[in-house]
């Protein structure tokens, strides 16, 4: 799974996606960045404000475990999943079941 590190194309992620959301998780799904991976690439923020460091790493773990669960990264798109404060509260179900809804919403306005 390649994952997107550099700073410039989060940046530009966060200006060019579309957002979509959901009470636990939003992501940014843009298509069409054909210099990268063709296969795909995501990418997992859990940003300061919601916790501690202990917090941000358990919440990137389940994003990573969900995005493997429900066939990630998906061919031609760049995905970011952005974590919320009940990213962790939920259960895993939900949140999986939120993200896989997501997904499916993004792919069908995008193609």
């Amino acid at each position: 799974m390649e994952t997107i590190k550099s700073s410039t194309d989060i940046s530009f992620l966060f200006a060019q996606g579309k957002r979509y959301s959901a009470s636990c998780i939003t992501l940014l799904v843009y298509k069409g960045r054909e210099q990268h991976d063709p296969r795909g690439r995501v990418a997992f923020v859990a940003g300061k404000k919601l916790g501690n460091a202990v917090w941000r790493n358990r919440s990137k773990r389940r994003m990573r475990a969900i995005c493997q669960d429900i066939g990630g990264p998906w061919p031609g798109f760049d995905v970011v999943f952005i974590a919320k404060p009940s990213t962790i509260r939920q259960k895993y179900s939900k949140v999986s079941a939120a993200c896989e809804l997501l997904i499916r919403r993004s792919m069908d306005e995008c193609c």
